[in-house]
């Protein structure tokens, strides 16, 4: 057990997969699990080795269950762990040395994801999706910070509803400050989750958070947290099936307005399928969750985009009346 002044918050929302990251905490070691559920039963603990206590957030999203649980702590350093990953291991004593000699500007430090994959066979789009975590910036399935850097940032931007872009957002408010955040040594396992068949489709509704970070770090955010995004061309295939069915209800005596159209939008529909099928291990059932979620991704992430540009003008109003 570490001497260092460190507590663990883990928000959860009651997922099974809770037991094992508590059960991979050492004796003595100060947890605080956020309950993010809404007024939900006590959460099942079972025997635990650490000093586990439960805190309720409402149901208001990660980054808020995540203010809650390092606004409880008094500890010179806050790790957070997601509800759904395994720290390896020796994960506190390699968590000791991660913390100990880091200098004063350094005001975070992330552990190193492993996203276990069947090694017989290709991996499958979400399976994919998770293993990006393995490379991905400052996320917040293994992050821990000074707590003085947290409060200094004012912690999580709770306008970020999800899991998704708060962490990012934290991060660059962060370096911009100046402080620099470092990757550790330890180990904390991710395991993949089917999430169903249409779990890409409802990722989209994180384009709706890409709007804000446009707004809070200004359009080259992207490139300062690594990765690029598809919706320039989720914008451009949607325009094409838009003008297809528009042209082909009002142009009826210039077919071939239409059929550019819809050749432009099936043209871009199967680039876009075949790049999500061609890496994959391409069975049947892959194929064609894949095309029909092809189908449907870009107009989703255009509702989505537009639905936060729209709640974000909506805020400006409301500050300016």
């Amino acid at each position: 057990m570490t001497d260092l002044s460190i507590t663990v918050v883990i928000p959860t929302v009651g997922r099974d997969s809770l037991g094992a990251v508590l059960a991979a905490m050492p004796e003595g070691m100060r947890v605080i699990v956020v309950d993010d559920r809404p007024g939900a039963a006590p959460l099942p603990m079972g025997d635990l080795a650490a000093d586990v206590t439960v805190i309720a957030s409402g149901g208001r999203g990660p980054a808020a269950a995540r203010n809650r649980g390092w606004r409880a702590a008094s500890a010179e350093w806050v790790v957070f762990l997601d509800d759904d990953v395994v720290p390896a291991p020796g994960w506190a004593d390699a968590l000791d040395g991660d913390l100990r000699e880091l200098p004063p500007e350094v005001a975070g430090s992330q552990g190193r994801i492993v996203v276990p994959l069947d090694p017989g066979r290709r991996p499958s789009d979400a399976e994919r999706n998770t293993a990006g975590l393995a490379t991905a910036e400052w996320i917040t399935a293994d992050m821990a910070y000074r707590r003085s850097a947290l409060a200094g940032a004012g912690g999580f931007d709770e306008r970020f509803p999800r899991a998704y872009r708060e962490d990012a957002d934290l991060a660059l408010r962060l370096t911009a400050a100046g402080h620099r955040l470092v990757r550790g040594e330890r180990t904390t396992v991710h395991p993949v989750r089917d999430d169903g068949f249409w779990a890409s489709v409802r990722r989209q509704r994180g384009n709706a958070d890409d709007a804000l970070m446009r707004r809070v770090h200004g359009p080259g955010w992207r490139s300062r947290v690594g990765g690029s995004g598809r919706l320039g061309r989720h914008v451009l295939t949607t325009a094409f099936g838009v003008a297809a069915i528009g042209s082909a209800v009002l142009a009826r005596r210039a077919w071939w307005v239409p059929a550019v159209a819809f050749a432009g939008w099936a043209g871009l529909t199967a680039e876009f399928a075949w790049t999500r099928i061609a890496p994959g291990p391409r069975t049947a059932q892959e194929v064609i969750r894949m095309v029909a979620t092809s189908v449907l991704i870009p107009p989703a992430a255009c509702l989505h985009r537009l639905r936060g540009e729209l709640l974000l003008r909506g805020d400006r109003l409301c500050i300016r009346t």
